[in-house]
């Protein structure tokens, strides 16, 4: 059968595993716990592309914010009123705060769960971030699709496969239990494979920088403009 919604999803589990939430050893409400933890572990199991979200608000100037649903240490681009803010890490960013407290540079940075925008800078509009966030579920729901269904369907079977899991470790047999869990993170990864194939394809800005960036000793200025073809 197809494997795309909640209702599939554990049908699935409970045919394969022989079993009814009518026989009293699994009742539903096991059954609906055991896809929540499984789609938790699995939508966190690799950064996939498809838990990369982007949020957005208006700016204040405010040093310190929050954005419920990401993960810590997530934010990889942020941006204001459509300009780029560099990323710090959380030391520079103190140090740049407290040796120019009216310093206007466009960074910012985060510590634990907050973000922190220099409240100085020198653009308004709206506020951007793109990271990395926690899907959620109700697997009450059994017509809600999960994490991959409709793009990556086959990552439903890594699901059936880590909920057969706990359904082992609840009739006690663990070895089996661990098998279903290795054939969850090879589905996994598998699927992971496929998009690390795909990267090769991504190519770099010309205006990126790359890991070094020409300094003017005279000037105090960075380009890459400062060597040029046929100027003498």
């Amino acid at each position: 059968m197809s494997l795309i919604n909640n209702g599939d999803i554990q049908g699935e589990v409970l045919v394969r595993n022989n079993r009814t939430t009518t026989d009293s050893f699994i009742t539903d409400t096991m059954l609906q716990d055991w896809e929540r933890m499984s789609h938790v572990w699995a939508s966190s199991y690799h950064k996939w592309p498809f838990t990369e979200g982007r949020a957005s608000t208006t700016y204040v100037r405010n040093e310190e914010w929050n954005f419920e649903g990401y993960k810590s240490d997530s934010i990889r681009i942020m941006q204001v009123g459509g300009f780029q803010l560099k990323k710090l890490n959380f030391k520079d960013y103190q140090t740049y705060r407290e040796m120019e407290p009216n310093g206007d540079e466009r960074v910012f940075t985060d510590y634990a769960r907050t973000l922190f925008i220099n409240p100085n800078i020198d653009v308004t509009g709206t506020l951007t971030i793109w990271g990395q966030y926690q899907p959620t579920i109700d697997p009450t729901d059994l017509t809600q699709e999960t994490l991959f269904s409709s793009w990556d369907q086959e990552g439903n079977e890594a699901l059936v496969e880590k909920m057969s899991g706990y359904m082992k470790r609840r009739e006690h047999l663990i070895q089996e239990a661990e098998l279903h869990d290795q054939r969850a993170v090879a589905k996994l990864e598998e699927i992971w494979k496929r998009v690390q194939d795909e990267q090769y394809n991504y190519q770099t800005h010309r205006d990126s920088g790359g890991m070094f960036e020409r300094f003017d000793i005279l000037r105090g200025d960075i380009t890459d403009e400062l060597i040029k073809r046929d100027q003498w």
